[in-house]
């Protein structure tokens, strides 16, 4: 039948047998049969059409609604229904279903009224149309938080342009609740990733900070909404908490504990993949019509693939870290003659790492050296090649080179890695004797040096140009450092920023030095990466921060003495050590070990090298014993034969100190050796 014929006997039959609004029969029609008693009974409004668009069947709920005054709907026409014309888009939508689309569903505020209705089409046979109207019950959602048609094309514009830029799962997050939420009126999200067959929260907002830990680590097997609409990747909509308990009544004290009303659960899949879950969610019951769950089935599609993708930027960033992290020093040693803090600041962009480094390191008689580099650059090569860098220095240092040729060296190593790798670096030595600080500097900024009355002076040095464009000889810087004092060592990302040149970095530091409290290194730390790197603007570029406090040994712990260039210097060397450390009252054990080291060390001097010889002895952490001489020969152990009446010596040394080792001089070498204190 055609859509412009009149209708057929047996239609015109079933619209006599159809009530009309008011619920009669027509005269001599049938009883009705159960269903068209039922379908008279209940409350929602119903009405068929046929091909044609007239109406062959109205219930009195669909007279009510849409034309009470009239006495029948049957045989008129959708279009000649002004209640139906009143309400925006349904006479399309209507034209749409009915001519082969999908059933759809909307919730509208109802003409002439001040209730709202859920709209429900679903094509029938002949080209006709099924319509149902439901009341939205109070507490449900409507208009407010429903995008329309220009609203959603927009959305999803705005939403893959913030989902193409998002870098982490946090911007992720952030372009979920700047753009989603809002336009439906949401007022909670829970992002998860599966791992593991376990569900992880990666992003959260508006739910009580218990309920993270309650969602973190679903196992996948739980029988929750969550977890079905990942097993089955297809999206859950719960208009109701009384839907959610009654379609998964294991998770109703979780669903309780949401503090939620409604949810929409989309499944996120990448290529064929399950990799996690997003969950919408409302303070009130709310209807989710047709349009709105493709709209959000759609954006869940865009949601998975930028998830995904910042996963895997997020996994880089945590493996850069880590590495960065485990190239700088774990923790900074505990040494008698300084106290020290420091703090290592990374850039914003989390992947682009850097080669900032700090270190501290034991040297023998009481020395620390102070280094603070940077690799020119950002990346995991620069942060590698760190890590080499500053691998060699330790080792270099150990040797205790002077600063100058220690540079010279890495230099050297910096130039064989590559033509392209360049280095800031300074190094620098503090001695708790002589109390200075000797340095060279390879294009690094100058240390800052905080004297006991608060004044804060850059030393005027001559810098030399960065490791892998210097020609050594480096040149050597020495400041006294008096008792009271601070060493603030850095690299240019905290002093020089876009915003901000160095200059004016490192008067802000100054000033900073100046007018904070320096009793706390760890909180003087903390002021100065506050100050000069604020939370709201991401740095840059890698800051590294070195705060050191020196404290001197007092004269009272040093002892020295020349010794002839005889046998006697041994007999000689053993009684300046008892009686000194008699009077430092360290006991008669530590006496007899420290005696026998001496006279090893004195007598291998008298045999094998030449003067002035001279013993000194120092009072830390631990007793520190040096004998010097003239001769650049530098002792070892050898292993000696059964017939050997020497070379037992050294052996003998090393057993009985904690640590020993040689450092070269000006003027020739020390031996020196370590036994720890009793406490």
């Amino acid at each position: 039948m055609s859509r412009t014929q009149e209708p057929g006997p047996r239609r015109r039959a079933a619209a006599a047998r159809a009530p009309g609004p008011a619920g009669d029969a027509p005269e001599g029609a049938a009883a009705p049969c159960p269903v068209d008693r039922a379908l008279r009974e209940i409350g929602d409004g119903l009405l068929l059409t046929d091909g044609a668009g007239r109406i062959v069947f109205a219930n009195p709920a669909a007279g009510r609604l849409l034309d009470p005054g009239a006495a029948a709907l049957t045989g008129r026409s959708l279009g000649g229904l002004p209640r139906l014309r009143a309400v925006p888009g349904l006479e399309e939508r209507c034209r749409r279903v009915a001519s082969g689309g999908r059933p759809t569903g909307f919730d509208t505020a109802w003409p002439g009224t001040d209730l709202w209705y859920h709209v429900r089409l679903v094509p029938a046979a002949d080209g006709g149309l099924l319509m149902y109207l439901s009341e939205v019950p109070d507490g449900f959602t409507h208009g407010a938080g429903r995008p329309t048609a220009a609203e959603r094309a927009q959305l999803t514009g705005k939403l893959t342009r913030q989902l193409a830029e998002a870098v982490s799962t946090e911007d992720v997050v952030k372009a979920l609740t700047g753009s989603v939420m809002p336009a439906f009126g949401a007022t909670g999200l829970n992002l998860l990733h599966l791992r593991g067959g376990r569900l992880e929260v990666v992003g959260i907002a508006g739910y009580p900070a218990a309920f993270r830990e309650r969602m973190h680590g679903l196992p996948l097997a739980a029988r929750t909404p969550v977890t079905e609409a990942l097993r089955a990747r297809t999206p859950q909509f719960l208009e109701s908490r009384r839907a959610a308990v009654g379609r998964f009544p294991e998770a109703a004290e979780l669903t309780a504990a949401s503090g939620k009303q409604a949810w929409a659960f989309l499944p996120l899949t990448v290529s064929g993949r399950a990799i996690g879950t997003a969950v919408i969610s409302f303070d009130r019951p709310r209807r989710f019509p047709d349009d709105e769950r493709g709209l959000l089935n759609a954006l869940s599609g865009l949601v998975a693939q930028a998830l995904e993708r910042a996963r895997l930027y997020d996994e880089a960033a945590s493996r850069a870290r880590h590495l960065q992290r485990a190239l700088l020093p774990r923790t900074l040693p505990d040494l008698p003659v300084i106290t020290a803090a420091a703090r290592f600041l990374p850039a914003g962009a989390a992947t682009e790492v850097g080669g900032d480094w700090y270190d501290v390191i034991r040297q023998s008689a009481g020395r620390v050296a102070l280094v603070a580099g940077d690799v020119m650059g950002h990346g995991m090569a620069e942060a590698a090649t760190m890590g080499r860098l500053r691998t060699a220095m330790r080792t270099l240092s150990s040797l205790e080179l002077p600063p100058d040729e220690l540079l010279a060296h890495l230099n050297d190593l910096i130039r064989d890695l590559s033509e392209e790798w360049f280095a800031t670096c300074l190094y620098g030595v503090y001695d708790p004797v002589t109390r200075t600080f000797a340095y060279a500097n390879a294009g690094h900024p100058p240390p800052a040096h905080v004297r006991p009355d608060a004044t804060v002076t850059f030393p005027d040095e001559p810098v030399d140009p960065p490791l892998g464009a210097a020609s050594p000889p480096f040149h050597m810087t020495t400041l006294d450092v008096p008792e009271g004092s601070l060493l603030v060592l850095y690299t240019d990302g905290l002093v020089e920023s876009p915003r901000r040149d160095i200059g004016e970095g490192m008067e802000r530091l100054a000033h900073l030095l100046r007018t904070r409290p320096a009793d706390d290194l760890d909180a003087l730390c903390d002021t100065l990466a506050a100050d000069l790197l604020p939370a709201d603007q991401p740095p840059d570029d890698d800051a590294a921060l070195l705060v050191v406090r020196p404290r001197p040994l007092a004269p009272r712990d040093i002892a020295a003495w020349p010794l002839p260039e005889d046998p006697r210097a041994a007999r000689e060397a053993r009684g300046r050590v008892r009686e000194q450390l008699a009077a430092w009252e360290l006991g008669e054990e530590l006496t007899m070990t420290t005696e026998l080291i001496v006279s090893e060390l004195v007598g291998n001097v008298i045999r094998h090298a030449s003067g002035p010889l001279g013993l000194r002895l120092l009072r830390s952490g631990s007793l520190i014993c040096e004998v010097s001489d003239g001769s650049l020969t530098t002792p070892h152990i050898r292993h000696p034969s059964l017939t050997d009446e020497g070379g037992r010596g050294l052996h003998l040394v090393a057993a009985l100190a904690h640590r020993w080792g040689t450092r070269h001089t000006e003027h020739g070498k020390t031996i020196w050796t370590e036994q720890p204190l009793a406490p």
